[in-house]
């Protein structure tokens, strides 16, 4: 587990990206690799925690030993719960418990390297502006994000053939597109990936679920163009996971 004496972002943008990483690591686990973090939370073991770390990486463990810790920690025991509840339930429970984890962290180092009033809106605002875990794990900022899309949005989804894309590309020679360009990122920029959140990009490879409709970075569900091409119908982690209903 990384402790905060070694590892110390100071600023607030180094704060976000230090955020970002951790998130975007206990988002794969309770998404992409939800059967590996389920097997690892054997209710037989003692108190164990869920923790992201800055290099998108994600650990099951136990808590650490020293106390105070050198950073808050994780919610202990979620492995107890795991066999008493409805899986999706544990997942959203684990979901809440690691969106209060990531605040604790960043703010603990806010408030160590001494963040005024405008850092701490402002880092609060960058975080903010990111789903959650839990809406994320539940489907709920997919949700947010059709309501939002506009009809011409809707339609422009649906003209993408078999489902997966890369960014449109740009007329280099043609300088009369621009505005067209500006207008067809716009319109992409609405488009947020279901694992890490964040917004469509130009020249990133895209794939979505024919399941349930979602987007993806292809480097998120690590679907490569290459493999793409030999996939008919895409199922998102998510979908591959869910049981059929009786």
């Amino acid at each position: 587990m990384d402790g905060g004496g070694n590892y110390n972002p100071r600023t607030v943008d180094e704060v976000f990206k230090d955020f970002k990483g951790r998130r975007a690591g206990l988002i794969k686990a309770l998404t992409t690799d939800v059967a590996e973090f389920y097997q690892k939370c054997d209710p037989e073991k003692e108190n164990l925690c869920l923790y992201g770390f800055p290099n998108e990486q994600w650990e099951v463990n136990f808590p650490a030993e020293e106390v105070p810790p050198e950073l808050p920690e994780p919610a202990l025991g979620i492995n107890f719960a795991r066999d008493g509840m409805q899986e999706k339930d544990w997942l959203s429970l684990v979901a809440v418990h690691s969106d209060a984890w990531l605040l604790s962290v960043s703010f603990y180092f806010g408030a160590r390297f001494g963040f005024d009033k405008s850092d701490r809106k402002w880092l609060f605002n960058m975080i903010n502006d990111l789903p959650t875990i839990f809406e994320v794990v539940n489907g709920i900022a997919k949700n947010n994000q059709k309501v939002k899309s506009t009809v011409s949005n809707n339609s422009s989804t649906k003209s993408k053939s078999n489902s997966k894309r890369q960014a449109p590309p740009r007329e280099e020679d043609d300088l009369d597109d621009d505005d067209d360009d500006e207008d067809d990122d716009d319109e992409h920029g609405e488009t947020l990936c279901g694992i890490c959140g964040e917004n469509y990009a130009s020249n990133e490879f895209w794939i979505c679920c024919d399941i349930c409709e979602t987007w993806f970075h292809g480097k998120c569900v690590r679907i490569t163009p290459a493999k793409a091409a030999n996939i008919k119908h895409y199922k998102c982690p998510s979908c591959s996971h869910k049981k059929p209903r009786p």
